[in-house]
């Protein structure tokens, strides 16, 4: 009988422990369910420093964003508008992931099942979340010719060119365009200009305008060749309906064969562009930025140039010059450069070097112009390398100005 009631009361702790034992498994795997699932998004904060790093109803392309959640760690994918996004996983934790949005999101091509989501992805599973996701406002970096005529192919270069509103050129209207998908350019054809005047698009996200006047020929034109001629002596001048055909009036050549190793006899025939004395930037801006002002003007160049170097100085001291090589890439690579008619070269101040240009700025426009700002402006032509110059060169010059570009 004792045999009896102690196997009853065995069986009974051990269907107790049992028990015990499957609610704590289930207990478990629910904790593992929360904290080793698939990942959930419940908000998205701005990543900065207190106060500022506050809960967002929008995002936008290029911001640093944290996203808050669960399940957040081990990600191996995060995309924006389905734009994959750049992810650091020492930045990435269970309950919240600081990620950059792409710079870059072609919205216009942006299919709608995308639009307005960020994809998240773990070993463990992935979640979409519905959150704007907004074009921020344009911005234009350069403009292809900015003294192009009526029927000239005009590009805008910039960010976020997309969603136009409107566009114009030099106070015209321009109503039909075409942009790049990922809206980094728009092209037209140039309608007939009336005036000088800003470049200005406007998109759903805001306007961008340029801080200098296209279609200007007076302001900070130090040599036109035409109404403004300053030219002293050096190069050959031609008219537009010679060998460079599209331009307004005359223009200045430089043009050279192959270059010798180290070749700089710039005073050769057809090797320079050499002015009067001019006034570069006015004596009352000589306290600005090097940034805020650029050499500008009008090339082109028709055939393939992949070696000799222009250079800009002031006067004919070479402590500090700018070269223009488009041919140069990074890492010392080369691509033959020519451009179909002329495009506007810009050149910040900021750019003009010692050491052959390869060295260090000046420390202020008055230490590369002098207190006075005036001085001739000179282009020339020479072979830097240590061997012969891949190619010659032959490219025309107009427009020769300093301009106020900030």
């Amino acid at each position: 009988m004792n045999k009896i009631i102690f196997n009853q009361h065995y069986r009974s702790l051990l269907f107790l422990a049992i028990a015990a034992a499957f609610v704590w498994m289930q207990s478990g795997c629910k904790k593992d369910a929360v904290e080793g699932g698939a990942p959930v998004i419940t908000s998205v904060r701005n990543y900065a420093a207190s106060p500022a790093d506050t809960l967002v109803n929008n995002i936008t392309t290029g911001q640093w964003v944290v996203l808050i959640g669960h399940n957040l760690k081990d990600a191996v994918q995060v995309s924006f508008n389905g734009i994959p996004a750049t992810i650091n996983s020492i930045m990435f934790s269970d309950t919240s992931a600081a990620v950059l949005v792409p710079a870059v999101i072609p919205f216009p091509s942006v299919s709608a099942e995308d639009l307005n989501t960020i994809h998240y992805v773990t070993r463990k599973g992935a979640t979409t979340f519905t959150f704007g996701i907004v074009a921020p406002p344009p911005t234009i970096t350069s403009i292809s010719n900015e003294s192009a005529k009526e029927g000239d192919s005009v590009y805008i270069n910039g960010l976020n060119l997309f969603f136009i509103e409107e566009l114009t050129f030099a106070g015209t209207p321009v109503t039909k365009y075409s942009t790049a998908g990922d809206g980094t350019s728009i092209g037209f054809v140039l309608p007939a200009l009336t005036q000088s005047g800003p470049v200005v698009v406007t998109t759903k996200s805001g306007t961008a305008s340029t801080p200098f006047n296209v279609n200007d020929f007076t302001t900070g034109m130090l040599c036109d060749f035409d109404n403004v001629n300053t030219f002293s002596w050096g190069t050959g001048i031609e008219n537009s309906s010679v060998n460079f055909p599209g331009n307004r009036g005359n223009y200045a050549v430089l043009s050279n064969d192959v270059l010798p190793a180290g070749d700089g006899t710039w005073w050769g025939w057809q090797r320079s562009i050499n002015t009067n004395d001019v006034q570069w930037v006015p004596v009352d801006s000589l306290g600005l930025s090097l940034d805020d002002y650029a050499v500008k003007f009008e090339i082109s160049v028709p055939t393939a140039w992949s070696g000799t170097s222009i250079y800009v100085i002031k006067g004919y001291a070479f402590d500090y010059m700018a070269r223009y090589e488009p041919w140069q890439g990074t890492n010392n690579t080369v691509t033959p450069f020519t451009t179909k008619g002329w495009r506007t070269v810009t050149i910040p101040l900021s750019l003009f070097r010692n050491n052959d240009g390869k060295g260090s700025a000046p420390a202020s426009l008055s230490a590369l112009l002098g207190a006075s700002g005036n001085g001739a402006i000179n282009i020339q032509t020479k072979n830097f390398a240590a061997t012969p110059s891949a190619s010659g060169l032959k490219a025309a010059i107009d427009n020769i100005r300093v301009v106020k570009i900030k």
